[in-house]
Parts: C-alpha cells; structure tokens; sequence
C-alpha cells in the first residue's frame, strides 16, 4: 500500500500565488489609474499574504497570518464589489480570497492536532 505524500501542490505555494496577484493589482492599478492609495494597500496586503505563505512554509500550523490577511482582504473587497457590482478588481480579489480563507482553514481544521 502507498503512503499518502500530500498534496500535489504544498498549500504555501498557493499562499505565494495569492500574494502575488494581490500585489500585482496593485502594481497594474497604479501604472494603469495612478492610484497610490491602491498601490500601497495592496502592496501591504501582498507582503502580509507572503510573510503568511513564508511563515506557512517553515511550519505548517503557522497559518495565523495568512488566514487573517485573506479574510480581511475578502471582506474590504467583498464590501467594494457588493458595492460597485465591478468584478475587476475588488470582486476578483474577494472570490481569490475567500477561496484561501476556506482552502486554509478546511486543511487546518480538518488535521487531526498533533
């Protein structure tokens, strides 16, 4: 019988992805509306994900920062896209993170505690 390796792709390495496409909205917005107020929120918010994904990479049950950064992330984008009904970019940055609040606490929650 196989012992079981994981997941095929290590949840850190989702972690790193959504940190940069946060903060690579950021950049677009900037260079595309001039918006420094975007560029340095989510610049903020993009570090705080990878400082999380980092954090998760040393050690597994450290997923404290990560999981609070993408929740406050869905619920300030998720007002901005309920609001504005635009699904670029608040409602894609909202979705993205949600999906990872939900990815990360299902897989931490459901690990029995060691």
């Amino acid at each position: 019988m196989q012992k079981d390796s994981g997941p095929l792709v290590p949840l850190y390495w989702i972690g790193f992805g959504h940190a940069a496409l946060v903060a690579s909205g950021g950049i677009t917005g900037y260079v595309k509306a001039g918006s420094v107020l975007s560029l340095a929120a989510r610049l903020l918010f993009g570090g705080l994900a990878g400082l999380g994904a980092y954090q998760l990479s040393q050690d597994p049950r450290n997923i404290w920062v990560f999981l609070v950064t993408s929740g406050t992330l869905a619920g300030i984008t998720g007002t901005r896209f309920y609001r504005s009904g635009k699904f670029m970019p608040a409602g894609l940055i909202a979705g993205a993170s949600l999906l990872m609040v939900a990815k990360f606490g299902i897989s931490t929650l459901g690990k029995p505690h060691q």
